[in-house]
C-alpha cells in the first residue's frame, strides 16, 4: 500500500520524539520514500543523524544550510510529498497550524503542501483535553487534516490519561488506510444517512434525560461511507466530535428532531445506519421554568417517542437499513428481535457486559446478525468497526 509514496515526516518538540524512529523505519520497510523535516526543539529530543540514517535522507531543519546557503523549499517538499505526517504534534505546532503562523520550516511545508496531512498528536493530559487544543482538532479536522488519536496511559509527567502519541504500528496502519480510501471509492453516487449520538428530552429549561453516547462509533461509520465516496448525511445529537470530512452534518436535540430529520433524508437515501442511542422516553410534559425542589418526591410522567429505525423500515423497499443494539442481557435475542420488527438487513450487537465495548471509549466489540447468520468480531477500534460494517452494507448491494 504505502510502496513508492512520498511522505514527509514532521517531528515536533515532544518527549514522543523516540517513537519517530520506529515510525519512520516502519514507514520505509513498508516501501514508502521518507523525508524528516525537525522542529529546531525535536532536536533535543532526538539526534538528526538518528532519523538521517533510518530515513536514509538528510535531515531538514532550517530553511537554509547555513555552510553553503543551499534553500531548502518548503515549496518543493509540498510538491513532492503524498502525504505530510506529522507525529509527534505537539499542541503549539496544532495551534500555529490553526492560526496559520509559519516560523519554522515544518509549518511553511504544511502551509504548502497540496498532499493529505495527518497528524498525531502528544501532549499531557491536561494540554490535550483543555479546550484550546480540542477546538484546534476540531477546525483542522474540518481543513481535512486527518487526525490520528492518541492514546490513554501512563505519561512523562507520571500522570494517567489520554494524550500518549499514538504507537508507531497503529499510525502506520491509519496511513495506510488514509491512502487506500483516495482510490477504493466503491460507494461512489450512493447517497446514506448515519444517525449518531445521544438525543436530549429536555424536563425543564435546566434539566434533561439523555444517555452516555459520545457519537464515536457513529461518526466513524460516516467517515469511512465518505471515504468510499458516498454522499453521507450525519444526523446527530450533541457532541464534542468534528464533523468528518466530505460528510453533510445535521444537529438535532431530541428524539422527534432526530426522527423528523431523519424521515426527511430517507426519501432521497439507498440507506441508513441507526447508530444514534435515541431516548426510548420523554416528558409527557416540558415545564417552562425551572421545576424546584421539595421535601416531597417527584415525579415525572414519560411518553413513548417514535421509533426511528422502524419508521425508516417500513418504507425500506429494497434500500439497505441497519440498526443497532446495546445490550446487558439476553443480547443475540434482543437482536434478532429488533431485525424482524423493525425490517432491518442487519442488527450491530455489543454488549455493556464486554470490557471495552460500549459508550465512550475508542474501541468495540461486536457480532453482526442477519437473518441468516451472525458472525463475532474481537474487540478492535471504532474506525475498523467502521470498515466491517460498511464491508458488510457493500456485500449486499452488490
Amino acid at each position: 500500500m504505502l510502496k513508492g509514496k512520498h511522505i514527509v515526516l514532521g517531528i515536533t518538540g515532544s518527549i514522543a520524539a523516540y517513537k519517530a524512529a520506529m515510525l519512520c523505519r516502519l514507514l520505509v520497510k513498508e516501501g514508502a520514500e521518507v523525508r524528516v523535516i525537525m522542529t529546531p526543539l525535536a532536536k533535543q529530543f532526538i539526534t538528526p543523524l538518528t532519523m538521517a540514517t533510518l530515513s536514509k535522507h538528510p535531515i531538514l531543519v532550517e530553511f537554509f544550510n547555513p555552510e553553503n546557503g543551499e534553500w531548502n523549499s518548503h515549496v518543493s517538499l509540498g510538491e513532492w510529498a503524498d502525504m505530510l505526517l506529522i507525529a509527534p504534534a505537539t499542541a503549539n505546532t496544532l495551534a500555529k497550524m490553526t492560526t496559520g503562523i509559519a516560523d519554522n520550516l515544518l509549518l511553511t511545508t504544511y502551509l504548502s503542501a497540496r498532499s493529505k496531512v495527518a497528524v498525531a498528536p502528544a501532549m499531557d493530559l491536561d494540554m490535550y483535553a483543555h479546550i484550546t487544543t480540542q477546538q484546534n482538532l476540531r477546525t483542522l479536522a474540518e481543513r481535512g487534516v486527518a487526525i490520528i488519536e492518541p492514546a490513554a496511559g501512563e505519561l512523562a509527567s507520571g500522570l494517567v490519561g489520554k494524550g500518549r502519541m499514538a504507537e508507531p504500528e497503529d499510525i502506520v496502519e491509519q496511513v495506510k488506510a488514509l491512502f487506500a480510501a483516495e482510490v477504493c471509492r466503491t460507494m461512489e453516487g450512493k447517497s446514506y444517512i448515519v444517525t449518531a449520538g445521544a438525543t436530549i428530552e429536555p424536563i425543564d429549561p435546566v434539566r434533561y434525560i439523555t444517555n452516555h453516547s459520545t457519537g464515536k462509533m457513529g461518526y466513524a461509520i460516516a467517515e469511512e461511507l465518505a471515504a468510499r465516496g458516498a454522499s453521507v448525511k450525519l444526523i446527530t445529537g450533541r457532541t464534542a466530535l468534528a464533523t468528518p470530512k466530505g460528510v453533510e452534518r445535521v444537529d438535532v436535540l431530541t428524539a422527534e428532531d432526530m426522527y423528523n430529520a431523519a424521515v426527511e433524508a430517507w426519501k432521497g437515501a439507498d440507506g441508513a445506519v441507526m447508530c444514534a442511542a435515541v431516548a426510548d422516553y420523554t416528558p409527557q410534559h416540558v415545564a417552562e421554568r425551572k421545576l424546584k425542589k421539595s421535601d416531597d418526591d417527584m415525579r415525572i410522567e414519560l411518553k413513548r417517542t417514535k421509533d426511528i429505525a422502524k419508521e425508516l423500515g417500513a418504507m425500506k423497499g429494497e434500500r439497505v437499513l441497519v440498526g443497532f443494539a446495546l445490550e446487558t442481557d439476553n443480547e443475540a435475542a434482543n437482536a434478532e428481535g429488533k431485525l424482524e420488527r423493525k425490517n432491518l438487513d442487519f442488527v450491530v450487537l455489543n454488549s455493556l457486559r464486554d470490557k471495552g465495548a460500549g459508550f465512550g471509549g475508542d474501541t468495540n466489540k461486536i457480532t453482526i446478525i442477519d437473518k441468516a447468520s451472525a458472525t463475532e468480531h474481537p474487540l478492535m477500534s471504532k474506525r475498523d468497526v467502521a470498515r466491517i460494517i460498511v464491508d458488510k452494507i457493500e456485500s449486499i448491494t452488490k
